[in-house]
């Protein structure tokens, strides 16, 4: 998937957890990023609850963070939790933007 930035095409980036990533650390990578956006997609009965696992829900909000905050790789370090992905990690009801 590409997009258009100043009208160059440009591929379009995700920020997931890195799946090996401390269950501690994602806690405060929710906690942080809960902190600066709307994490309801993650609340019980919302589009990304599930899986109910730290990795999938820290994921979510990791990228909803990197999105908001321009998506430099640097939006997306979160204490080298983070990993840059160019495919679309969206599943079921839970869409990435």
């Amino acid at each position: 998937m590409t997009r258009l930035i100043n009208g160059e095409s440009v591929q379009k980036t995700w920020c997931v957890a890195k799946p090996n990533a401390d269950e501690t650390k994602l806690k405060d990578n929710i906690e942080f990023g809960c902190s600066k956006v709307n994490c309801s997609p993650i609340d019980r009965g919302g589009s990304c609850y599930e899986p109910d696992n730290y990795v999938a829900q820290a994921s979510v909000v990791m990228n909803l963070y990197y999105q908001a905050a321009g998506g430099g790789s640097w939006d997306c370090d979160f204490g080298g939790t983070g990993l840059i992905t160019t495919t679309d990690p969206s599943y079921g009801t839970c869409h990435y933007v």
